[in-house]
């Protein structure tokens, strides 16, 4: 790490004391997710993982992905140094199409680390990748915002600011994200770089990069490098950003370009197909497996020909669609059966995973938002997932990021994470001496042991009302969406940014305002 970043760190450490552990805040932080200054450490699980085949079945997938890989191949298109390499690797090259020999992908895939550390610019929010740990990350690419009155229109840069902070003070986000939302009122040649000036000054949580070109990674591993230190970022993991496939079996130019800057960098890539099944992977929950596999595999290994070593995860984006409309769908049982056969698939092949989120179609957060977020969020949970993209925010099948949903989700997010702790069997979980103390035919609420564990026992929401119905109508009959939207103004009024160095802050601004002055505005 620089010395400026070091000086950043301790500084940083300093400012936060509100957030340490211990005190108050600890307290009021493990009975509810927390609020402003709080913060909980990436969730590590220890609860049992969920499976849904059996080793028959991951065999036969197994089989059936590398029929599709040596039979049909991957297409790298208009990547004429992603062929080469395939074909000096053993591949059978045919036009931008790669066949693979049984095995090459796999025996490629074995230098990649099944865990790794994504660092922060505060090493306190560092957070660990694979293995039993969880990290939640906010929404991701959305155009649009509904906002806090209840507007839906374009995001702008300062709904993307907006986002950040909130994934900033939120306990249960371990990871600030990246595209939260597409603030179209930005040149699309530089919005890369305020977004990521954006996660580096208004938070200090790890962060994701640009993918939308090749110079614009190259741009967000600079500006990682005036904050860690260039030697810090070739040897350590400071980002980790998202590759969609192009499914069915196309990787194209732009995702490879963005793939090969970050892997020579040492930096992660999630390698996922994005698949609405039926339009982009077959109907079936076995045939999509056996795409998403094939197309993780020649996806995940392509970084290994790149720098060996280079973290990589397994990535899945599976929705189904309306078969008669067409649109997506969310929150249904294939593609959480997807999720969880694809978390069993990544496992074997000993890489990190990443799937899921609060995901639904509903265009406000309502009961349809909640019920489908709610079907995802769980079985994102219960396969294993160790990242786990649009977490809090999401609307309107990704079209939208809302304010008042992004509240909604965090508080679900907050009884993930004491979900995911598992059942305390220690002596004060067993709780023997107070059934001793109760005895038949009393009641806890007075027991030495109630008393004492009162603060942290129940996980308490910071959006649900469980008041009387008395209660509830005389303080204004407000629905979830309604206290979501109270609690967003309420943080947003009481922000306070994180320590960033003044000379680092400095560097970064003068080296946007070089790469800006390089070149004329472009919407397009």
């Amino acid at each position: 790490m620089s010395e400026h970043a070091a000086v950043d760190q301790e500084a940083s450490n300093a400012r936060r004391g509100r957030g340490a552990s211990g005190g108050a805040a600890a307290r009021r932080a493990a009975r509810s997710g927390g609020g402003p200054g709080t913060q909980l450490t990436y969730i590590k699980r220890k609860i049992n993982i969920y499976e849904v085949l059996d080793e028959e079945g991951l065999a036969l997938i197994e089989k059936n992905t590398d029929t599709v890989l040596e039979e049909i191949g991957i297409i790298f298109r208009d990547d004429a140094e992603a062929l080469q390499l395939w074909k000096e690797a053993g591949a059978d090259v045919k036009g931008e199409r790669v066949h693979f020999p049984k095995g090459l992908c796999r025996s490629l895939l074995k230098t990649a680390p099944s865990i790794y550390t994504q660092h922060a610019r505060n090493s306190e929010r560092s957070v660990q990748i694979g293995g039993n740990a969880t990290v939640f990350a906010p929404v991701y690419g959305p155009p649009f915002v509904r906002d806090l009155d209840g507007v839906r229109r374009y995001a702008t840069i300062e709904d993307f600011q907006n986002f950040v902070k909130l994934a900033y003070m939120a306990p249960s986000i371990h990871h600030s994200g990246g595209t939260v939302c597409e603030p179209v009122d930005v040149p699309v040649n530089k919005r890369h770089l305020d977004m990521i000036y954006s996660h580096i000054k208004y938070s200090d949580k790890p962060f994701m990069g640009s993918v939308t070109a090749p110079e614009r990674a190259e741009d967000t591993v600079a500006m990682a490098k005036l904050v860690f230190g260039d030697d810090f970022v070739e040897n350590n993991t400071v980002l980790t950003s998202l590759i969609n496939a192009n499914s069915p079996m196309v990787f194209d130019e732009t995702m490879l370009g963005a793939l090969k800057v970050y892997s020579r960098h040492n930096q992660a890539c999630i390698v996922t197909p994005f698949i609405l099944a039926g339009a982009m992977s077959p109907v079936t929950v076995a045939g999509t497996l056996t795409q998403v596999l094939a197309e993780v595999l020649a996806g995940a290994s392509f970084t290994q020909l790149i720098r060996p070593g280079a973290p990589v995860l397994f990535g899945t984006f599976a929705s189904s669609i309306s078969m008669q409309s067409g649109a997506p769908t969310f929150g249904t049982p294939e593609p959480s059966l997807v999720s969880y056969g694809a978390a069993q698939l990544a496992r074997r092949l000993g890489l990190p995973f990443r799937t899921g989120g609060s995901l639904c179609a509903s265009k406000v957060p309502d009961a349809q938002a909640a019920y489908e977020s709610a079907n995802t969020l769980n079985s994102t949970i219960l396969a294993g997932t160790n990242f786990v993209l649009h977490s809090a925010g999401w609307l309107e099948g990704g079209l939208a990021s809302c304010y008042e949903k992004f509240m909604m989700d965090i508080d679900q997010l907050g009884m993930q994470q004491k979900f995911s702790e598992g059942v305390d069997l220690s002596e004060n979980g067993q709780a023997m001496d107070a059934i001793r103390q109760v005895g038949p035919g009393s009641h806890y609420l007075g027991c030495d042991h109630t008393q004492a564990n009162f603060q942290t026992a129940f996980y308490r929401s910071s959006i649900a009302d469980n008041n009387s119905y008395e209660q509830w109508l005389a303080e204004g009959e407000k629905t979830a969406p309604q206290r979501a939207n109270e609690l967003a103004r309420r943080w947003l009024e009481s922000y306070e940014a994180p320590y960033l160095d003044p000379s680092i802050d400095e560097a970064l601004k003068e080296f946007i305002a070089k790469k800006k002055g390089s070149m004329p505005d472009a919407f397009t």
